[in-house]
C-alpha cells in the first residue's frame, strides 16, 4: 500500500495523532492553538510539523505548501473542532465567544477545498448533528465531490474503557464510493462484545506505571471534601451521602440535576466520559472506585487509552483539560482503519486538479 499521510486539525495534545499513527498513517502536519496542548503534542510527536496558531488565521494553501503536499496528495484530513458549544453541558450559551467557537467547525471546509484529501474524518459530540453548521458542512463537502456518511459511536464499543458517545463523519473523495450504513459494517473486528472495564484498565496501568510518573497524582482535597469523598460508598454518588455531607446546591437542585456529582467510578463497567474536569469529584463520577480520592491524571489518561508513557506539559488543570478534550487513542486508530477499508490503494496516491 502507498504511503498514508494525514493532517490533524485541532490536534490538542495528540490523542488522535497517536491513534492514527498506530493505524499506519504518517501525520505530516497538525494545528493547535493552545500553548500547553501544543507543548504536549511536540513532546510526543517531534517529527510532525505543528502550526501553533488560531486556525482561522492560518491560510489553508500555506499549510498545504509548507507540508510539501500537492493538491489531492493527502490521504486523510482529521478534524475535531472544539465541541463545548454543541455539548449537552453547554446550557444554551449564546455569547459571541461561544458562537465564534462553534463557527470553527466551518473552517474544516476551507482546508478540504485547499487540500482535496482522499478522506476526511470529522469527530465531535452528538449535539453537533442538530446544529445548522453540520448540514452546511455536509453539503459543502458533498459539493466538492465527496461521498459521506455520519455515525454515532460509543468509544466503549471499540475497546476504549470509557463510555463516550461521539458523532463521526467519514467522507471519501469520489461520488461513486459506497460507505456502509454503520461503522460496525466497516469495523467488525474492532467492535467488542464485552466492553473493557475500569478494573481491567487499572490492572494494566498498575503493571506498567513508572514509579516516578509525574502524572500519578490526584487533586489536593480539603478536609471537608475528603470527608465527603470518604462517605461515598463503592458504586455510589452524592445521593448516598448522609445529610451532614450534602451540599446546599445539591439539595436545592433536587434529584434531576448534577446526578453524577461525587460519584465513584465503577470497577466492572467502562469509566464515565472523561471531561475537562475529569479528576474533580464535584464535577462528575470521578472518585476512585475504592480509594478515598479523585482520579489521578494518569488514570484519566488511561481511560482515554493514551500510552502509559505519554507525556503532558502544563499545570495540573491544563493537563486535566488536555486529557478530557482528547480523542481516545484507540478510537482514532479504529477510525483510521475504517478509512483504509474504504480507500483502494490506487486512490491513496492519486491527485486531483485544482
Amino acid at each position: 500500500m502507498d504511503r498514508l499521510t494525514c493532517i490533524d486539525l485541532f490536534a490538542g495534545a495528540g490523542g488522535a495523532t497517536e491513534g492514527l499513527r498506530a493505524a499506519g498513517y504518517d501525520v505530516v502536519g497538525a494545528v493547535e492553538v493552545d500553548p500547553a496542548a501544543a507543548a504536549s503534542y511536540r513532546l510526543n510527536h517531534p517529527g510532525t510539523k505543528l502550526w501553533q496558531r488560531d486556525i482561522r488565521s492560518l491560510p489553508a494553501r500555506k499549510l498545504r505548501q509548507e507540508s510539501g503536499l500537492a493538491i489531492g496528495e493527502l490521504t486523510l484530513l482529521k478534524a475535531c473542532p472544539p465541541c463545548q458549544g454543541f455539548s449537552t453541558l453547554a446550557r444554551g450559551d449564546d455569547s459571541n465567544s461561544s458562537n465564534d467557537r462553534n463557527d470553527l467547525v466551518l473552517d474544516v471546509v476551507r482546508f478540504v477545498r485547499a487540500l482535496r484529501p482522499a478522506a476526511i474524518i470529522l469527530e465531535n459530540v452528538p449535539g453537533l448533528e442538530r446544529d445548522f453548521r453540520f448540514s452546511r458542512i455536509k453539503k459543502s463537502i458533498s459539493d466538492l465531490g465527496y461521498a459521506l456518511n455520519s455515525f454515532k459511536l460509543d468509544a466503549a464499543s471499540v475497546g476504549v474503557p470509557q463510555r463516550r458517545r461521539r458523532l463521526i463523519m467519514i467522507a471519501i473523495r469520489g461520488r461513486k464510493v459506497e460507505i456502509p450504513a454503520t461503522l460496525r459494517d466497516l469495523l467488525g473486528e474492532w467492535f467488542v462484545d464485552q466492553p473493557r472495564t475500569v478494573r481491567e484498565a487499572l490492572a494494566d496501568l498498575a503493571l506498567a506505571i513508572s514509579p516516578g510518573d509525574s502524572l500519578n497524582k490526584h487533586r489536593a482535597h480539603s478536609p471537608k471534601v475528603m470527608a465527603r469523598i470518604s462517605a461515598v460508598p463503592i458504586g455510589g454518588n452524592r445521593f448516598d451521602l448522609p445529610p451532614e455531607h450534602q451540599l446546599a446546591c445539591h439539595v436545592n437542585l433536587g434529584r434531576r440535576n448534577a446526578t453524577a456529582s461525587y460519584g465513584r467510578v465503577r470497577l466492572d463497567e467502562p469509566a464515565p466520559t472523561m471531561t475537562t474536569r475529569c479528576t474533580t469529584p464535584a464535577c462528575g463520577s470521578f472518585i476512585h472506585p475504592t480509594e478515598h480520592r479523585g482520579l489521578t491524571l494518569r488514570e484519566a489518561a488511561t481511560f482515554q487509552t493514551f500510552p502509559f508513557s505519554y507525556r503532558f506539559s502544563g499545570d495540573f488543570g491544563s493537563i486535566e483539560r488536555q486529557i478530557g478534550n482528547a480523542v481516545p487513542v484507540r478510537m482514532a486508530q479504529a477510525l483510521g482503519e475504517a478509512v483504509k477499508v474504504l480507500l483502494p490503494a490506487p486512490a491513496i496516491s492519486s491527485s486531483v486538479s485544482s
